[in-house]
């Protein structure tokens, strides 16, 4: 597909905006002007933790994610509901590699319906938009 195929792809769903690279680096710019950024990088951080082997380090990012997250005035503390919280604080000491799935669907869903439409009608999304089309034009001149 086409960079400028690609990028009118991701207004299709947050996944196609999520993995791809440039996609998530303007989802990110986008998400910081909104004073929201921990909740892409809770969620990457999510995602990079269920792919955690070894034991030791599946007991080290559980706590990192908590102490960067979840835990009350964590520095990019995460907007999730108090039973969720409660259940992560409850099983922390012996973490699972699904001890953050309620949290992290619960700011995926956040994301969606929130984030990512006002994301699709950003300057930060049209210009994106524009720059691919732009270089998709130029690739194709030469011939014209």
């Amino acid at each position: 597909r086409s960079n400028a195929g690609e990028t009118m792809a991701w207004s299709e769903s947050v996944d196609t905006v999520l993995s791809n690279k440039e996609g998530l680096a303007a989802f990110r710019t986008f998400l910081k002007s909104e004073f929201s950024e921990e909740n892409v990088e809770f969620w990457l951080a999510c995602e990079d933790f269920k792919k955690t082997k070894s034991s030791t380090k599946i007991a080290l990012k559980a706590q990192k994610i908590y102490s960067d997250f979840i835990q009350a005035d964590a520095p990019k503390e995460i907007n999730i509901d108090f039973h969720t919280k409660y259940d992560i604080s409850q099983n922390i000491s012996e973490p699972t590699l699904s001890c953050f799935d309620a949290a992290q669907s619960s700011i995926y869903c956040l994301m969606a319906k929130d984030s990512f439409p006002r994301f699709l009608r950003s300057e930060v999304y049209k210009e994106l938009v524009k720059k691919h089309q732009d270089r998709n034009q130029k690739r194709w001149l030469p011939f014209l």
